[in-house]
């Protein structure tokens, strides 16, 4: 069925609920409660930092929303972009498109006007719905995108060039819009990361939504009682998806805006959190808080804090073995996914296979997986190849490309990019990314390896490691290390550190400098290719 049935159940059956709560610590209080005196105010307290709806107002903001599309002319298969921060008005308007039948189009929030332009036209996108955020750069761009589209904004003191959302919303009916939908439907339009150049655009259907929603649901069990924790981005894939498993189950989510460990730490208490999706970036900054003191657990009641899992890029054991020790109760995950195949769970750990850290896991819940060679043949197990998944997430297609299509989509089969190989319990281990491979001397070296390798200093906070052109080598490898604040470290310290590697896995340059992530905390080695692999290592590190 279509994933906007579940909204109108959650309505029928929940509806005095509180659903969603928005927290923006950011915004300073005169002064802010500890968690005790917290317990002692009201239910569900509401501050100018704080703000909370029921499923029946999700729903009916749903409702109003689509109803003001159909009267502006959008019909099933238009498409509708959202490019909005982390707000109460995100999810509304997401399932509010696809009540018409039209296509939800996220945008990544960190595009520049050009990036959006591109995105809006490449999606052939009718609508665009914007936040105060954005502002200043759909301005630049308005008198190209609003010739052939609308623009509503979604805030106070609407611009000159847009409509004003709220107003027009507020004026129109909240009663559900009767269009059939099934699941082979087309749903959505989600953009690749762009860790590989410009984004794609990924075209999924009504079926991959459900699927996202049944696999989180079956992989962490949430409950109705359960509390969830979004921090990462709503235009993503992970952060949404992970949130399906609540919205399957009619439990409340919590979208937090802002990741300082005291911030993470305090809403867990406050809300009650249960479950908490964190990138990589995150979990180390908790942890390191903790050993500096910065913050004391003590001072917070995280007793009901179930289930912490991780996504998005490989996970260091390192990491995980230090989690366990400050957080000795959690349950533990990871999950490997990406956006052509609705975000995470195609393969995933499994709360019960701690003692596996370092793998992604096997196929999660109705998936398949398999690691092939360059000619598309399985390999034996134990050997390097490119994964490759099928299920019914995988997406219908890149929208106006169908020669990326057919490179990436061979009966049914996503073949991911990744290079993994299995080991004798049938769990997969990522290797690294398929053009991230460095190839030294016509050796093939896997960063991922040498980054594992790396985390394990006490001093490393983050590191990546890429290949630079080399004239006799034609590439050789160079890690840029991120130190710990308070710590510092030399060359010929990690030079020396690195002596327990295979000779042909140790860097061959060493930079030390900041390591910059995406909104989904992915490394961007792109952008650090081109700062490092393009001029001397020198000027590079005189940069740094």
């Amino acid at each position: 069925m279509p994933i906007t049935d579940i909204l109108e159940r959650n309505c029928k059956l929940y509806g005095n609920d509180i659903c969603l709560v928005e927290i923006n610590p950011e915004i300073k209080e005169t002064r802010r409660v500890t968690w005790k005196e917290y317990e002692l105010m009201e239910p569900n307290p509401v501050t100018h930092y704080r703000r909370e709806i029921t499923w029946s107002v999700f729903n009916e903001k749903a409702n109003r929303f689509a109803n003001l599309l159909i009267q502006r002319g959008v019909k099933k298969g238009d498409k509708v972009a959202i490019l909005l921060m982390n707000c109460l008005e995100w999810l509304p308007i997401y399932f509010g498109i696809l009540k018409t039948g039209a296509l939800a189009v996220p945008l990544n929030f960190r595009y520049a006007p050009d990036e959006i332009e591109y995105c809006l036209n490449l999606a052939e996108v009718d609508v665009l719905v914007f936040g105060p955020e954005f502002i200043g750069r759909v301005e630049e761009i308005a008198e190209n995108i609003s010739k052939n589209r609308l623009l509503f904004f979604a805030g106070d003191n609407c611009p000159s060039f847009a409509e004003d959302y709220n107003s027009l919303t507020a004026n129109c009916s909240s009663q559900t819009p009767m269009i059939a939908l099934t699941d082979m439907d087309d749903a959505a339009i989600y953009f690749s990361s762009g860790t590989t150049g410009f984004p794609k655009a990924i075209l999924h259907n009504h079926e991959s939504l459900m699927h996202s929603c049944k696999v989180e649901q079956n992989h962490h069990g949430q409950t109705k009682q359960d509390v969830f924790l979004c921090i990462p981005p709503l235009y993503h894939t992970g952060a949404k998806m992970h949130w399906f498993g609540s919205f399957l189950e009619g439990s409340r989510a919590v979208l937090l805006k802002g990741t300082k460990p005291e911030f993470i730490l305090d809403a867990v208490s406050k809300e009650k959190c249960t479950i908490v999706w964190l990138l990589v970036p995150w979990a180390q900054d908790i942890l390191d808080a903790v050993d500096r003191g910065d913050v004391h657990l003590e001072d917070y009641e995280l007793s009901q804090w179930r289930l912490m899992h991780i996504g998005a890029q490989p996970v260091p054991q390192s990491l995980i073995q230090r989690w366990k020790k400050v957080f000795p109760a959690h349950q533990y995950d990871t999950n490997y996914g990406l956006s052509e195949s609705i975000g995470p769970g195609c393969v995933h750990l499994g709360v019960e296979n701690i003692h596996k850290v370092g793998a992604i896991g096997k196929a999660g819940y109705g998936w398949q997986v398999k690691i092939v060679d360059e000619k598309g043949e399985q390999v034996t197990r134990g050997e390097v190849g490119e994964l490759a998944v099928k299920g019914p997430g995988v997406m219908t297609c890149y929208y106006n490309d169908e020669q990326a299509t057919k490179e990436v989509l061979r009966d049914g089969w996503l073949f991911t990019g990744d290079m993994a190989q299995e080991d004798e319990d049938g769990f997969i281990f990522l290797v690294d990314r398929k053009k991230d491979v460095v190839i030294s001397g016509g050796e093939n070296i896997y960063p991922v390896q040498i980054e594992d390798f790396l985390r394990t200093n006490d001093k490393v906070k983050d590191v990546a490691v890429i290949g630079i052109p080399d004239k006799r080598l034609g590439e050789i490898t160079a890690a840029i290390i991120e130190i710990k604040e308070g710590m510092c470290a030399t060359e010929d310290e990690i030079n020396a550190y690195c002596m327990k590697l295979p000779k042909y896995k140790r860097p061959r340059k060493v930079i030390f400098a900041d390591i910059p992530r995406n909104p989904t905390g992915k490394i961007e080695k792109p952008k650090l290719r081109k700062m490092y692999g393009g001029e001397s290592l020198v000027a590079a590190q005189n940069k740094s």
